[in-house]
């Protein structure tokens, strides 16, 4: 004989994506996520530790060859566009750095759940866990460029003023950009393993499509068409301060509202499919 339920008791059962309460549990999942960032933090420098485990340089070796590229691309493209080395190297050096960080972390994004599949299937942690530990991650390998930018401004001697603390806003929307990013292609891409190999075809067509290696002033009157690319947009909210020429309204209002709409999808693509991430990854 079966036992019987107390009628005050209610019967378990599996929440799942249809879960009317689907948007709580997000809200929720974010919200312990953000107050465990020290752990996500912790995760981060452990992948990095991990990367570079036996390198003498460990991390550096990406300022190293940065160093490399930003010195071999800036004698070729100065004399191309036939720009003073002096002037052109400071643009490259941010413009370079910039992307390249963009650019990682789009690529890192794409796998920000599918490499923690262990740590989903077997500990209880919240999904933006994952997420923001992409985040520092690239952080800290973009933190390890900094002296380059430094070097190179000294020698090129450029000296930002007080303007160059603009470039703060600009990394912030970067760094929520980032998150979102981690948040909506590592979903996309656990359920849908091929989105990745689009996505890093698309930002190779962006590099170039980017004032990256090229200023926007070679466009004369069409570069008034460039806010609509939302990687010059984010590049410029950076670039502008640090050189001195300073981002337009135009700029500011796009970066802003770039980074409404990128949060706005991943918040809401969570909220629809996050009890699902388990089975997909």
């Amino acid at each position: 004989m079966l036992p019987q339920t107390s009628p005050d008791v209610a019967p378990p059962y599996i929440r799942d994506a249809g879960d009317p309460r689907r948007r709580e549990r997000a809200l929720d999942d974010l919200s312990t996520g953000f107050r465990r960032w020290r752990l996500a933090a912790t995760l981060a420098r452990l992948d990095i530790r991990n990367r570079y485990r036996g390198s003498v340089l460990g991390p550096f070796w990406l300022t190293l060859s940065t160093a490399i590229m930003v010195a071999g691309l800036g004698l070729l493209y100065s004399t191309l566009f036939k720009l003073p080395l002096i002037s052109y190297m400071p643009f490259l050096a941010v413009s370079l750095l910039v992307w390249n960080t963009i650019n990682q972390i789009v690529g890192d994004a794409c796998t920000s759940l599918i490499q923690s599949e262990g740590i989903i299937r077997q500990m209880p942690l919240p999904y933006t866990v994952h997420a923001l530990r992409c985040v520092f991650r690239n952080i800290i390998i973009a933190a390890h460029n900094l002296p380059l930018i430094i070097v190179i401004f000294a020698i090129c001697g450029v000296l930002p003023g007080p303007a160059a603390l603009l470039a703060i806003p600009g990394l912030l929307l970067i760094t929520l950009n980032a998150f979102a990013a981690a948040v909506f292609l590592g979903m996309i891409c656990a359920r849908f393993r091929d989105i990745g190999q689009i996505v890093a075809s698309a930002m190779q067509f962006f590099f170039f499509l980017s004032p990256v290696l090229w200023k926007p002033e070679l466009l004369g009157a069409r570069q008034a068409w460039l806010p609509l690319n939302p990687f010059f947009v984010l590049i410029e909210t950076v670039r502008g301060p640090l050189l001195g020429t300073g981002p337009s309204a135009l700029i500011w209002a796009s970066a802003i509202l770039y980074t409404t709409a990128a949060c706005a999808l991943a918040l809401a693509f969570f909220i629809r499919f996050r009890g699902r991430i388990a089975f997909w990854v």
